[in-house]
């Protein structure tokens, strides 16, 4: 059990970034109609920096949010003692290895048994930031397993635009923008779909959110 006094730390801290957050970005969220809900999701989204999930994050309701927790690389994470404390205790994120190479436990049975728990998670199913000229880099085949694994759990796809620029690779210091969060229709694997009819259908329902404008360099 973690001390009072880190707990305490902990909330300031993430209230504080939150409100940095919106400062620094006004950051607004685009829905269908009838969205949020109060359901068990898992996000999917395109990922560009580490200021991603945070965007997401500060555009759901206190009340979800609360529950929702970002899926984060353990290499990155856990690499100081700052890093740990913000993604463990102030995020509450949960750790993954992103190198098949690496011990430890799967990372889709990480995620499917974090969603069994009841979590709902913030997921970047291209596993890695985005730093080149793509605009979306190829899909991991994580989503479908997880997918297949829970059913019950809707899978919004949802495309953040702005944090290219918010937070450019190897920046610690945002630069203030306007960003958008575009949360689109909850997808579920069809009967008896297979992985890779899957995972261009997901691809897809993210790729449909994007603005003209965000293809540009």
């Amino acid at each position: 059990m973690s001390h009072p006094l880190s707990r305490w730390a902990a909330g300031v801290l993430r209230d504080s970034l939150l409100l940095l957050t919106r400062a620094f970005t006004r950051v607004r969220a685009v829905r269908p109609p009838g969205e949020p809900r109060a359901e068990q999701t898992l996000y999917f989204a395109n990922h560009n920096s580490h200021g991603d999930f945070m965007l997401l994050w500060a555009t759901l309701p206190p009340a979800l949010r609360r529950d929702t927790r970002p899926v984060a690389g353990r290499d990155y994470w856990l690499a100081s003692r700052l890093r740990r404390f913000v993604g463990e205790k102030v995020f509450c994120a949960l750790m993954i290895r992103r190198d098949a190479s690496q011990p430890g436990p799967s990372p889709v049975d990480q995620i499917v048994e974090a969603l069994h728990e009841g979590s709902s998670l913030i997921f970047f199913p291209e596993g890695t930031r985005n730093i080149g000229e793509e605009i979306l880099q190829p899909f991991r085949s994580g989503l479908f397993h997880v997918a297949l694994a829970c059913p019950q759990v809707r899978l919004m796809p949802a495309w953040i635009e702005g944090t290219r620029e918010l937070l450019p690779k190897g920046a610690w210091l945002p630069v203030p923008c306007r960003c958008t969060v575009h949360y689109g229709t909850p997808i579920q694997r069809l009967p008896g779909e297979e992985k890779d009819a899957f995972i261009a259908r997901a691809r897809q329902a993210l790729l449909a959110l994007r603005p003209a404008q965000a293809g540009r360099t």
